[in-house]
């Protein structure tokens, strides 16, 4: 008779599939390269669409909102019958998931168990509990817990060492840089190294095995963040974690690849057949600090010129739409709580920039001549992105904005340096209050092609 076991295989960034006794689950499905816009597959893999479509999951469970976890282009390949869980806070996601289609859509709550087939899945509380959450998986008498993308606090940690002892823990090993390359210039680089908390966390674990998850991904080839993105390799995530959990084995899981886990150890199992492989697998992050940032003209010209109905909708917005949201929407910090001029540059595809002042108050933003005064703070953004985030949902980090990269007068600069760079007043006006909009944006697509008289 086979010994009980579970087979985990992984699908890229923090999706796998869970298989025991004949029942599959998966957890934070994405079948694109690239996804999240401009988020390419490292190591590199292509999908078989028409055989996703053919896949028969009992459920899935998605940890958060975020576009690298939930994307209705990924969730459209599957069956509209499969039964999703999802935690998040806001209605407004599984409205959208349902117009989808989906007939059997749950919200997901912390400590309460989901039972399927032979799992019981019991989602667990991360350190931001109004965004996203992990998810403890039992069957087959083993216990693993997916820690996705999420920080745990102290609370949280003891609640996981009692609910120990762990068999696997998937933890997502890169500390991602996405503020910090906002403004390089303003930042430090970060240390190669893992987190000494994250250390002393997986020796409270103590896991018999260890898995580097959730980030599998780089930007476009030319892209300057691909080397100061990510400080952290896999090869030093298996050294620091092998050295401090001797009794652990760290194993890393590329796209396709399956493990066979039971009660007396881990073995290869038959891959994935619809996630492929493309050239070289045994690939590893180059982290070189701030990594030389090209100029904002210079990335702008690796996007496509707007036309003139998408060049007249960026303008109106930053000449009508901006100024209208500016004061509803605050600031973290007291920075802009006197007054400011605020200097907004906007590159096109051939490096040209249009340059635009606003004096910022604590309720308005107003259009302003060159004269308005010493800058307070500055933004820059290709044309093309600011356009996509208006109209494709297009996230924060893969903007290519860049703020505050100038020396500004004494008084300023000693104001700057408790100013929070997302007090920003564009990443305020598009972001601050807006939920949901890339999964807005894709439905909108889907349906134009597939249901037109939805929309």
């Amino acid at each position: 008779m086979d010994t009980p076991g579970l087979t985990i295989s992984r699908i890229l960034h923090a999706g796998y599939v869970f298989e025991c006794e004949g029942r599959r689950i998966a957890f934070d499905t994405i079948f694109e390269n690239p996804f999240s816009r401009n988020c390419h597959a490292f190591p590199d893999v292509r999908f078989d669409q028409d055989a996703i479509r053919r896949q028969r999951f009992d459920a899935v469970f998605i940890s958060h909102f975020h576009d690298d976890h939930c994307s209705l282009e990924s969730l459209d390949l599957l069956d509209r019958a499969t039964p999703l869980y999802i935690y998040c806070i806001f209605e407004e996601l599984f409205e959208m998931v349902r117009r989808l289609g989906f007939t059997s859509v749950q919200p997901l709550a912390l400590d309460a168990a989901i039972k399927v087939g032979p799992f019981e899945v019991i989602p667990r509380e991360a350190m931001d509990v109004d965004v996203d959450s992990m998810f403890q998986v039992k069957a087959a008498g083993l216990n693993v817990l997916n820690v996705v993308d999420s920080w745990i606090d102290e609370v949280a940690l003891a609640q996981l060492e009692r609910e120990g002892p762990w068999d696997l823990v998937l933890w997502p090993f890169q500390t991602m840089r996405e503020i910090e390359v906002l403004a390089p210039s303003r930042a430090a680089a970060a240390p190669p190294t893992l987190p000494q908390e994250w250390i002393g966390q997986l020796q409270a674990l103590q896991p018999r095995y260890v898995v580097p998850s959730s980030c599998q991904f780089q930007q476009e080839p030319w892209s300057w963040y691909n080397r100061a993105f990510f400080p952290i390799t896999y090869a030093q995530f298996a050294r620091e974690v092998g050295a401090a959990l001797p009794g652990a084995q760290v194993l890393r899981l590329d796209p396709s690849t399956s493990v066979r886990l039971d009660a007396s150890g881990m073995r290869p199992a038959a891959p994935l057949p619809w996630v492929v492989p493309v050239g070289e697998q045994d690939v590893d992050y180059q982290y070189q600090g701030n990594a030389a940032p090209p100029s904002t003209g210079e990335i702008a010209r690796h996007f496509a010129a707007l036309d003139a109905a998408q060049h007249a909708r960026v303008m109106d917005y930053c000449h009508t739409g901006l100024p209208e949201k500016y004061g509803a929407v605050e600031a973290s910090s007291s920075y802009f709580d006197q007054p400011r001029v605020w200097q907004l540059s906007l590159f096109g595809s051939a490096g040209e920039v249009t340059r635009l002042r606003y004096r910022l108050d604590a309720e308005r933003a107003t259009l302003a001549g060159a004269d308005a005064g010493p800058l307070g703070w500055t933004t820059e953004i290709p044309e093309a992105k600011l356009y996509a985030a208006l109209e494709l949902g297009e996230s924060l980090t893969s903007m290519y904005m860049r703020i505050n990269d100038t020396v500004f007068d004494a008084a300023t600069e000693r104001g700057l340096i408790e100013a929070d760079v997302v007090d920003d007043p564009l990443v305020r006006c598009l972001f601050s209050d807006t939920f949901g909009a890339y999964q807005a944006a894709q439905l909108r697509r889907l349906l134009a092609r597939s249901l037109p008289e939805q929309l």
